[in-house]
């Protein structure tokens, strides 16, 4: 099963444009990301709509953060991406003929809302901040490295 790391992606693109203090290219971001830079516009186009960053283009153009990383948790983030789906498991059938799939499925739907509910909240409880924080907490425990200082 392939899994959804769009989220994982678009935090790691944050926090290196929260760490740049001048616009980052798409071509710049699509290759820390290894990816390409048309997928990069893509999804800060989408976050574009909803104020967390802006671009200019030409010269010395790129993207840059437009939030207060205070203020901005991994929910908005999710939320801004369209709030993809968490959970890749589900029923085997939406619409049962057995009375005994028609209990596994009501325990089933219940343990899929709990545990949505529980990463829901505890992505609201994360800001950009913290993770900033983390990240330069970090930097310094690490013994220091000219070829890769991220």
């Amino acid at each position: 099963m392939k899994r959804d790391s769009k989220l994982s992606g678009v935090l790691h693109v944050l926090l290196h444009m929260a760490e740049s203090a001048a616009p980052m290219t798409s071509d710049a971001l699509a290759a820390m990301m290894q990816t390409n830079p048309v997928v990069i516009r893509r999804i800060l186009a989408g976050l574009r709509e909803q104020g967390l960053v802006r671009s200019e283009k030409g010269h010395g153009g790129g993207w840059q953060l437009s939030c207060d990383l205070e203020r901005v948790t991994l929910r908005d983030i999710y939320d801004a991406l369209g709030a993809p789906t968490i959970l890749a498991m589900g029923n085997r059938t939406e619409a049962p003929g057995c009375l005994v799939e028609t209990v596994v499925n009501a325990a089933m739907d219940q343990a899929f809302h709990d545990a949505e509910a529980l990463l829901l909240a505890r992505l609201g409880e994360v800001t950009l901040a913290r993770l900033s924080a983390d990240f330069h907490r970090r930097m310094q425990e690490r013994p220091r490295c000219p070829a890769n200082p991220h």
